[in-house]
């Protein structure tokens, strides 16, 4: 059992079309709508791989409602606790030549008596397996904090989950991710940008970024699983670092591709070359499916995936 917990859920609505014209109308050639929020997209894409989890998420409004209904018509356990604000929608613009325009609400202010409850359900979450009788291995916290929670709320989890006896995998950025690191997550997840955020200098080179992951281990991250876009994913950790990528023949949508990517990562033991495998091959099969849509094993192509103890330092990054 992997439990996921996602305080800024989403309902997420996306568009594709040829080309977008801004100040035009524009007329989508299809649309789509999915469960969203980075903790709900890595439960989806374990569910997907045949993984059972429990989603734990501050839901509330009709678009609270219908995310949960999405969820439980895909066979996800929804634990929730309900909240006074609405739940947020956002909206993906996804044109033809790959490129995605993104427009994420602020979503909800949660106040301090939600806020204790969500944490609660996280400890309920972890105690019970939500009454599936498993064992709880891993608890993924992901996405950015609401109003109302502070960054530390975090490393609160963290401190909460280790108690308990299981492992915890962070996904988020900036003072929610820096707070965290002293409470010593088993596992944080960054891109590129957040790599280069959280130490305060850009990521040039796969050097730099190995670098930048020692430097958030030494601050206290067991492990740093840190995603480059197009350039791959790099694995840091005290038993050695890999580098790793993934052919991709089209991006069709990179909305939750990270997500499945740590969904790959968890599911395959989450620790070790191994695990990173399943990281990108998970990755680069979701850019390749629409809106956010998680992939199946039959979308999976791990054969094609090429990981190296041999890290080229000075390899560029694109972009």
């Amino acid at each position: 059992m992997i439990v996921t917990i996602t305080p800024n859920p989403s309902l997420d609505r996306t568009y594709e079309l040829g080309s977008l014209v801004p100040g035009e109308v524009n007329r989508a050639s299809h649309d789509r709508l999915d469960p969203g929020g980075k903790g709900v997209n890595v439960s989806r894409a374990l569910t997907a791989a045949g993984h059972r989890t429990s989603a734990v998420l501050p839901l509330g409004g009709l678009s609270g409602q219908l995310l949960a209904d999405l969820l439980r018509r895909q066979g996800i356990d929804v634990a929730a606790v309900t909240i006074s604000g609405d739940t947020r929608i956002n909206v993906s613009i996804a044109e033809d030549g790959g490129s995605l325009t993104k427009i994420n609400a602020m979503g909800p202010e949660l106040s301090a008596a939600e806020s204790a409850a969500l944490l609660a359900l996280v400890r309920d979450a972890q105690k019970t397996g939500r009454g599936t009788g498993s064992d709880v291995a891993w608890l993924a916290c992901c996405g950015s904090l609401p109003r109302g929670l502070a960054p530390e709320w975090y490393a609160e989890v963290v401190a909460q989950v280790h108690s308990g006896g299981a492992r915890i995998a962070l996904d988020t950025s900036g003072p929610a991710l820096l707070a965290a690191l002293s409470a010593r997550p088993d596992v944080v997840k960054p891109n590129r940008e957040e790599l280069a955020e959280a130490v305060g200098r850009p990521v040039h080179t796969v050097g730099d970024a190995v670098h930048a992951a020692g430097e958030l281990r030494e601050r206290g991250a067991q492990q740093v699983l840190a995603s480059l876009g197009a350039d791959g994913m790099l694995l840091v950790a005290e038993e050695g670092s890999w580098y790793g990528s993934a052919p991709v023949a089209a991006v069709r949508s990179d909305v939750g591709a990270g997500d499945a990517s740590l969904a790959g990562f968890l599911g395959a033991g989450g620790t070790g070359p191994e695990a990173l495998v399943a990281a990108l091959a998970h990755g680069a099969a979701a850019v390749q499916l629409p809106g956010s849509v998680m992939p199946t094993p039959a979308d999976l192509d791990p054969a094609a995936v090429v990981v190296t103890a041999d890290l080229p330092l000075d390899r560029p990054l694109r972009g």
